[in-house]
């Protein structure tokens, strides 16, 4: 990153008074610092006064910098709250920071500016213990409402043998219950207005229809929807906690687990993040096979979502089938990686191992077969008049919104908006490769189901591309901190294999410095935020997941629906709960 970004002479030049340091990163992203009291301003100035503005809000986080060693040119602060805004127009992102000082640090809500920050600052204070001033609802998110302490401080257990052992006794079994009763005027929601009195329905949190532990509560007039409060965290598993204790290597099966429909895709936002932080170049081999196995996982978690919609609108039969289909995918993932669901197959600086022999015949089978099961579906789903009833026009937001709200992937190429970043931002060789982005109009549950079935026929183009023209060559970097490192010299000389022992038992030390890396995944933009402090582990690992911002959404695009309709705007939305929670 330059001193001279445009964007950042501006910003000094407008705020000289509230730019503290530019920070270099390793991905080059414009990074800046600026005083507590002049955020708002700031931000306020990249959102709606800066030529081609940053619209989306695309993540906020934290990080308590406390037993940081390297951290040079950075302004002093105990704790760090990170803004990543990005501009469509520019196509680019910028990072702005605050440093905290403190055991109790606050910031004034930039709720007003974006309603995604909602969920956002919750989390950062339900990890961080960051307050927000004037936020409308801070309250813990992820964590359950009696919890004691902040999990993502660095001073807070990270391994169950760091805590006492779990008691639940009658009276803390009674404690914890009243505490997740809902209060509608926590809320500021009425039990009765004038002419009728409110019904407050629990839809989960074990529900078929909201695929997995989330629970909604819905204030409603009859049936119609008043208002609605998501109740989320029940899946929260410490995703970004574990990244402080895995080394580099070990932490890869754990990414698996985040979006568990998308398998490798988990994988590789994450190993192209290290790849970013140490300078390791991959393979054009590897980037293709990647590639490949990365479709042939959207393939597979789309047809997830294409049976599991249409089951939630009355459809039985397709989700048999479709899942029937996922299992050929698994076939292919299962002769390649050895695994199925969970792979964990890509490695830092590449994969795994080299395609084994008779994978083409494999993959180009798979091709033959899934194009008429498709024009099938498009039939018995797509063209069903029910079906249309259901879904068109229902939970519809338009292009502004959905940036307002920091929805991508389909839900954002839904509105008409022809984004996507294996176009606008190849990685891994995408730029090689023709394909079309498949886009809708409306913005309704309907058209984001238009968007994903044209989508796994844009994959399966992508994957004929990968079989007829892999390259040959190295699955794997040669670079020192690939892992684990390439093996031919192992038994030649003695450095070599204390080199290979030390690389695989303890993991590559990543030089210190800080990167993020976002790809087009199944259900949106997935990207890894890694801090490195020249270690064996990460120091901060963030998890940017697509279900968190679009699930955010639920309650103002169901506001004056059915119940029912709210069923179809779940099954349109597609969003894992692990993904959501991490």
């Amino acid at each position: 990153m330059l001193e001279n970004d445009p964007i950042i002479d501006e910003l000094k030049r407008t705020f000289s008074d509230g730019i503290l340091a530019v920070q270099p990163t390793r991905d080059n992203i414009p990074t800046l610092w600026v005083s507590p009291d002049r955020i708002g301003a700031v931000l306020h100035h990249l959102k709606s006064g800066v030529d081609r503005p940053y619209k989306m809000l695309y993540d906020l986080t934290a990080i308590d910098e406390r037993v940081r060693n390297h951290r040079p040119d950075q302004p002093k602060s105990d704790f760090t709250v990170v803004y990543h805004l990005l501009s469509f127009d520019r196509n680019e992102d910028i990072r702005v920071k605050v440093p905290l000082t403190g055991n109790a640090p606050s910031l004034p809500t930039i709720t007003t500016l974006w309603q995604s920050a909602d969920w956002y600052e919750r989390e950062a204070w339900d990890m961080f213990g960051v307050t927000f001033d004037n936020h409308p609802h801070l309250k813990r998110i992820l964590m359950p409402p009696t919890w004691k302490g902040h999990p993502l401080r660095k001073d807070h257990p990270a391994r169950a043998t760091e805590m006492g052992p779990f008691r639940l006794p009658d009276e803390k079994e009674e404690a914890e219950q009243l505490a997740l009763q809902f209060k509608p005027e926590d809320w500021g929601m009425q039990s009765e207005s004038e002419d009728t009195d409110f019904m407050f329905l629990n839809l989960g949190p074990q529900h078929p229809g909201t695929h997995g532990l989330i629970r909604f509560i819905l204030q409603l007039d009859g049936e119609t929807i008043r208002n609605a409060v998501l109740d989320i965290g029940y899946h929260h598993r410490g995703a970004e906690k574990m990244g402080e204790r895995q080394s580099w290597h070990t932490y890869i099966p754990y990414t698996d687990r985040v979006d568990y429909l998308g398998g490798v895709m988990n994988n590789l936002a994450y190993v192209l993040a290290v790849e970013k932080l140490a300078g390791i170049e991959v393979p054009e081999r590897a980037k293709t096979i990647r590639v490949m196995l990365a479709e042939l996982f959207r393939i597979a978690s789309h047809l997830v979502w294409y049976g599991t919609f249409a089951q939630d609108v009355g459809s039985l039969s397709p989700v048999f089938y479709m899942f029937t289909d996922r299992e050929r995918v698994f076939d292919i993932i299962e002769a390649v990686c050895g695994g199925r669901m969970h792979p964990e197959w890509f490695r830092i600086g590449g994969v795994a191992q080299d395609l084994p022999r008779g994978w083409d015949g494999l993959v180009r089978n798979f091709l033959k077969y899934l194009p008429p099961r498709l024009k099938e579906y498009d039939a018995i789903v797509m063209q069903n008049s029910i079906f249309k009833a259901r879904t068109v026009g229902v939970g519809k937001y338009t292009l502004d919104e959905a940036i307002d709200w920091g929805v991508t992937g389909p839900g954002l190429r839904a509105c008409g908006f022809e984004w996507d970043f294996r176009k606008k931002r190849p990685y891994s060789g995408y730029e090689n490769f023709e394909f079309d982005i498949p886009t809708a109009i409306h913005g309704d549950s309907y058209d984001r189901g238009v968007v994903r079935v044209e989508e796994i026929r844009q994959s399966l183009r992508i994957i004929e591309q990968c079989v007829n023209n892999m390259p040959s060559g190295p699955y794997k970097s040669d670079h020192p901190l690939a892992t684990p490192p390439r093996k031919e010299r192992t038994m030649h000389d003695i450095e070599t294999l204390i080199n290979h022992f030390l690389s695989v038992s303890w993991g590559p030390v990543i030089p210190a410095g800080e990167a993020f890396m976002g790809i087009e995944a199944t259900k949106g933009n997935n990207g890894y935020y890694l801090v490195s402090d020249g270690s064996t582990v990460s120091y901060r690992t963030r998890i940017r997941t697509p279900s968190f911002p679009h699930l955010q959404m639920v309650p103002k695009i169901s506001k004056g629906l059915m119940i029912a309709d709210l069923l179809a705007i779940i099954g349109s939305i597609d969003f894992i709960l692990a993904d959501l929670d991490r």
